[in-house]
């Protein structure tokens, strides 16, 4: 059965755009956890525009709660920038997704080019399968350089699904779809594990694990909280009104 890590960065940029912890990083995760998911993802990156350091922290502990034995904590981030090494040699999260991100980067945008990182991919997992239960490369849908994830060392890949999600609803869903299955062959002939992850929604999700079913985890975020905002907007309107009439002389 394919596995939810929810990922709470977009709860944090919302906090972050007033000066008092609202709405909690470690409410969301708790709340997704209570929910029934495997596990909570976040990715700090080094302007802190969501998630900061201590959140990456306070989620850990969150994580120790008896309540949450054996529930998963996967940190994502660039090894070759910010602080990502410091958190994870100090919070030693069961996953480490590495993410080939630019700083200025808007949002993750592609995968790793395995064939031309393949020296310091290797270094730097070696050095973290010391503090990780396992390392996870963010990967485009490339048979060949998938192949070549499991040489460096890496336990698992991250399809990086924006080009998925792209093209769902046109002409070129199935086409694209089939270079997804054809990498996730690959990943599973290698004998990597596999996840998923970016701009997977409530639409598309499904007819992906359909068709990929050997699929472990997918890690969603910005449309789970999007979602989360159009069904429970009404119940917060209509919490707010009751009070506004309560007190209304």
């Amino acid at each position: 059965m394919t596995k939810l890590s929810v990922n709470v960065n977009k709860v944090a940029h919302l906090r972050n755009t007033r000066h008092m912890e609202v709405p909690s990083v470690t409410w969301a995760a708790r709340t997704a956890l209570d929910a029934g998911a495997v596990g909570v993802t976040v990715h700090p990156r080094p302007d802190e525009r969501h998630i900061r350091e201590y959140d990456v922290y306070a989620i850990q502990e969150v994580l120790k709660e008896t309540a949450y034995a054996g529930r998963e904590y996967n940190i994502e981030g660039n090894p070759f920038e910010g602080k990502y090494i410091e958190l994870v040699t100090t919070v030693k999260p069961d996953q480490c997704t590495l993410v080939p991100d630019d700083p200025g980067a808007f949002t993750s945008n592609a995968g790793w080019k395995v064939s031309e990182n393949r020296e310091r991919l290797i270094e730097v997992i070696g050095d973290l399968k010391k503090h990780c239960g396992r390392v996870s490369l963010f990967m485009d849908a490339d048979p060949d350089e998938i192949r070549l994830a499991k040489e460096v060392g890496a336990d698992r890949v991250e399809l990086y699904t924006e080009p998925y999600a792209d093209a769902w609803g046109t002409d070129e869903q199935d086409n694209v779809l089939r270079r997804f299955i054809e990498a996730s062959k690959a990943a599973q002939k290698a004998g990597l594990g596999l996840n998923a992850g970016h701009d997977l929604n409530l639409d598309n999700l499904g007819y992906l694990i359909q068709h990929i079913p050997w699929l472990d985890e997918v890690s969603i975020g910005h449309a789970l909280i999007a979602d989360a905002l159009q069904t429970g907007l009404k119940e917060s309107v209509k919490a707010y009104l009751n009070i506004c009439n309560r007190f209304t002389g």
